[in-house]
């Protein structure tokens, strides 16, 4: 595909690096090299995510016609790509809310961990995570209801937690999380097919790590929950307390034999989009696929960036000789996943809509202060920002201009975390719907 012309159509060029990420995370080019050969049993297919309906029509597509296959996956609503002509339905999938898990959520955990039981030695377990299993994996520990559940997971959300911490308490609060579910399929061999979301590919805290072990603690667990001030039940505490909740560790036999491949990742795609733009004759940089930090903050960062290569020679040599690491005209791509502290809302406010990639939007367009040759496009890879039904927001030199234009000052909105209020009466919104993947966060800066 030809990309647009960086200088005459920018937010066009930038959604094509965006597309060139996700595509390159699609389960159906990156699956084939990982499946394991049929066994003389069973092969049972399970698993959760967002790209869980992908990553199952992947497997559908690329196992042997002739060899058994069944199964059940669960990923979000309204986020079963539709089935290619001719491909037969032999795995289940069924829909879940992300991010806070609901009763569905749990109805398809108990069916899995049903579905694994009594296997033996011969059959194969095929598990399918990918980012978002945590909520749509959910089986509270003993005591626990949903709605305790679904409590501590909206003050996680809200807390400022990194995706490490919240998935630390997560796994000691199920019975299917933190390699639980790798356990519940001995003595059946487990290859865990993997798409990391996460800063580091820990498959260890992709989706909460349902079928591998888990080197954090009940304790870890409880420093966590006093550092972000979340209550919890008193008898869910006592046994936190006590460790009766602690899961499965590294050398535990549950995991001997056991295979996990990681079949795309944040650095993949971030290579991909910059050879896109390597391929439109840009210079492209990526600062790290492991970004993590208040969304604003990071934003703020990237401006400075930013506005340094902007503001400097147009003549490689000079830069380089004032030791900047850029020239411009170029591109510079980060991922990884920031996080947002919901802010208390003041009287008359209206409830802030938004996620990680517009809030970043909303603190790098701030700190740009309409620098001039500069535009960016954040977005998630798995098509929605937080709870919206945008992927993301482009940040151009006039946003701010075309904002205090329609009475709209950035600060307010982002005193009440509400990218998607700011960026929509611009038209400024990215809208994808769901990609059917999900590499995380995705952050393209174009400098002309």
């Amino acid at each position: 595909m030809t990309a647009p012309n960086p200088a005459s159509e920018p937010r066009a060029f930038l959604d094509h690096l965006y597309q060139a990420a996700v595509q390159r995370a699609l389960p159906l080019h990156t699956t084939a090299a990982f499946l394991p050969p049929p066994p003389r049993g069973r092969t049972i297919v399970i698993g959760a995510g967002k790209a869980g309906g992908s990553m199952a029509q992947a497997v559908e597509a690329l196992w042997p016609a002739d060899a058994p296959l069944e199964g059940l996956v669960v990923t979000r609503y309204h986020h079963i790509p539709p089935r290619p002509e001719g491909l037969p339905e032999r795995i289940e999938i069924v829909e879940a809310a992300h991010p806070v898990p609901d009763a569905a959520g749990l109805q398809a955990a108990e069916r899995i961990l049903q579905m694994v039981q009594g296997l033996t030695k011969d059959d194969l377990v095929l598990c399918l995570i990918s980012g978002g299993g945590s909520a749509l994996l959910t089986l509270p520990a003993e005591g626990l209801s949903l709605e305790d559940k679904q409590g501590i997971n909206k003050a996680l959300l809200n807390s400022g937690a990194n995706i490490g911490e919240m998935n630390c308490v997560r796994k000691h609060l199920s019975r299917i999380k933190g390699g639980r579910l790798a356990a519940a399929c001995a003595p059946a061999t487990v290859v865990t097919l993997t798409i990391s979301d996460v800063p580091g590919d820990d498959p260890s805290v992709i989706a909460s790590g349902p079928t591998v072990p888990d080197d954090t603690t009940c304790a870890d667990a409880l420093a966590i929950l006093k550092r972000y001030n979340i209550d919890v039940p008193p008898a869910l505490r006592a046994q936190l307390e006590s460790g009766a909740l602690e899961t499965p560790k590294p050398g535990d036999p549950a995991f001997a034999g056991h295979a996990v491949h990681m079949i795309a990742t944040p650095q993949q795609s971030l290579e991909a989009a910059a050879a896109a733009a390597r391929a439109a004759g840009m210079s492209a940089y990526i600062l790290s696929d492991e970004m993590e930090g208040e969304s604003r903050e990071v934003g703020k960062v990237h401006a400075a960036i930013a506005r340094t290569v902007a503001r400097s020679s147009d003549s490689a040599r000079a830069v380089a000789l004032k030791g900047q690491p850029f020239s411009k005209p170029c591109v510079i791509l980060s991922g990884g996943e920031t996080t947002v502290t919901v802010r208390p809302r003041q009287p008359g406010d209206a409830k802030g809509r938004g996620g990680r990639a517009g809030e970043f939007c909303l603190g790098l367009a701030l700190a740009l202060q309409g620098q001039p040759g500069v535009y960016a496009l954040a977005a998630d890879t798995d098509g929605i920002d937080g709870m919206e039904d945008n992927a993301g927001a482009f940040v151009a030199p006039d946003t701010l201009a075309r904002a205090v234009a329609q009475g709209m000052k950035v600060d307010r909105y982002l005193d009440r975390n509400d990218a998607y209020g700011y960026f929509e009466p611009l038209g400024d919104l990215v809208v994808t719907g769901p990609t059917h993947t999900n590499v995380n966060d995705f952050r393209a800066l174009l400098i002309l």
